[in-house]
């Protein structure tokens, strides 16, 4: 437990510690949808028995942030699949057409931004960390759409990306072979915003990629 977690901590019960510290690393991505919460380790990382621990973890169950299992155990829970598959259709739609209103105006350093977060991304595919690719993913397709010059259409996607963070959950995180599938088609994009490709090829990549992505997150859930 660091110093920041350890503040207050003797005004609060032992399972109100475990609470907030799992509740925190749910929060910030450290454990991301899936992510299966085990007892026995928390509690050591936290210098408590189980108890408290299974204590918290009950709490989150009871907010829909933990599910729990026969033979599985605790696990972070799963964005709603449908306001999921709506959220992404939508910014599908909007995001792609927010890049290509921004493509004749975004500046070179900020293609070179995007070409230096993509080979981050690639880096990150050799010791995989979901939390991480993730908002290395969000930077790049903010820099690509950040120079949108209508300014409702760029609230649109903002409000979209806001709303994927609100519902926790990264296909990254469910399968990991879909961070490959991304970057190149990051590259591609980045190809055609290199040779000032029209407008109608941007906004169809673009809105294909973020479909993909949906595609692969439903084909997991229904095999």
């Amino acid at each position: 437990m660091t110093a920041g977690d350890a503040v207050n901590s003797t005004a609060m019960s032992k399972s109100q510690i475990a609470y907030h510290w799992i509740k925190a690393r749910i929060d910030d991505g450290t454990f991301s949808p899936g992510y299966r919460l085990v007892f026995g380790q928390i509690a050591q990382e936290l210098g408590v028995s189980t108890v408290p621990v299974r204590e918290a973890v009950r709490r989150l169950e009871a907010e829909g942030l933990v599910t729990y299992e026969h033979n599985i155990g605790a696990q972070v829970a799963m964005a709603d699949e449908s306001d999921y598959q709506h959220t992404m259709q939508t910014l599908a739609l909007v995001e792609g057409y927010a890049a290509a209103l921004a493509a004749p105006s975004l500046p070179d350093e900020a293609l070179d931004q995007a070409k230096g977060l993509n080979a981050e991304l690639t880096a990150c595919l050799d010791n995989f960390e979901p939390s991480r690719f993730t908002a290395l993913n969000r930077d790049f397709h903010r820099v690509l759409f950040g120079t949108c010059p209508n300014p409702q259409v760029l609230d649109l996607v903002n409000r979209g990306w806001n709303r994927l963070a609100g519902l926790r959950t990264s296909t990254f995180s469910f399968v990991p072979g879909r961070a490959h599938e991304s970057v190149q088609e990051h590259q591609k994009i980045l190809d055609l915003f290199d040779r000032n490709a029209p407008a109608g090829e941007i906004e169809l990549a673009v809105r294909e990629h973020r479909l993909t992505t949906l595609e692969t997150f439903l084909a997991w859930r229904h095999p």
